[in-house]
């Protein structure tokens, strides 16, 4: 199942994507996140709307926001959970290259998630070192600690895409990654979820980012360091995770402040996050809001 968040005139709901258009899920549940909490039984529900659906909502009529548009808390995110894009962070900074041996985790402000296709802001008094990071979101279904390997994927609500839109004058200022990971808008995600039973494989998806059309990212989750199961187990010794927990799996190599010369977004550029059996997220810089 694809499960969205959409706008329609002043309503904001959340539905179900088929291929006739979106069935609306209000009598499920309000939003998301409550949707999530209900667990196998909102699920099942959901599966029921679709089977009875008779009216069904254009995708055009309606505005696509984040999955979950109001996370509970920040996005928890993996720095450097690729192999090649640790090879050229460290390469770029004149640093000889370290393997993580356990998992980097920084996390995002709530405030920077923003829709699929949402304007992301540019404030070049801010910042002139905007970054793409493309990257497989993970959704949390239900509370737990200390999570093995072996029953990790049993807490897993469904997958989304992220991008991880990242300020790098303000990292590299700042000696760590919140500050320069949090702008507003620069986590633009969706554009929906796809729930666990409807993606089996979520460890052999290619994951490409473009920018203008050229494409500056092209890899698989393969080739992810940490895998999902070794994720959660990290992230879950000693401290609950909770349903609707979003984590940002890591981002391959081919970032801009990594490539020689250093590329960095500018107001107009389009940016487009794609991985196979998901879809595809596109987003704007918006206008220089210093002039």
């Amino acid at each position: 199942m694809r499960l969205v968040t959409y706008q329609l005139d002043n309503r904001v709901a959340i539905g179900a994507v088929t291929e006739q258009g979106i069935v609306d899920l209000t009598a499920v549940a309000a939003d998301m996140l409550t949707l999530i909490e209900l667990g196998e039984s909102g699920q099942q529900q959901v599966r029921e709307c679709i089977e009875k659906a008779t009216s069904f909502i254009p995708m055009e009529s309606v505005s696509l926001l984040a999955p979950i548009p109001n996370p509970r808390r920040n996005v928890m995110c993996l720095g450097l959970n690729y192999v090649e894009h640790a090879a050229e962070s460290y390469g770029a900074r004149g640093q000889d290259v370290k393997i993580p041996e356990v998992p980097i985790v920084f996390t995002k402000a709530t405030t920077a998630v923003t829709g699929p296709y949402s304007e992301i802001p540019f404030d070049s008094a801010v910042s002139t070192q905007i970054d793409w990071e493309v990257e497989l979101g993970v959704i949390i279904g239900r509370r737990g600690k200390n999570i093995t390997p072996d029953e990790a994927m049993n807490f897993i609500f469904g997958y989304t895409i992220i991008n991880d839109i990242s300020a790098r004058d303000l990292q590299h200022q700042h000696k760590q990654y919140f500050k320069g990971k949090s702008l507003d808008g620069a986590c633009p995600m969706g554009p929906w979820i796809i729930t666990a039973d409807s993606l089996p494989n979520p460890h052999q998806l290619q994951l490409v980012s473009r920018v203008n059309g050229q494409i500056k990212q092209n890899s698989n989750t393969q080739y992810m360091i940490f895998n999902i199961p070794a994720i959660l187990y990290h992230l879950s010794r000693g401290m609950t995770l909770l349903p609707g927990d979003i984590i940002a799996t890591g981002t391959p190599s081919g970032v801009g402040f990594a490539r020689q010369p250093p590329e960095f977004l500018q107001p107009g550029d389009i940016i487009e996050c794609e991985i196979e059996e998901i879809g595809i997220i596109r987003n704007q810089i918006g206008p220089d809001k210093a002039t």
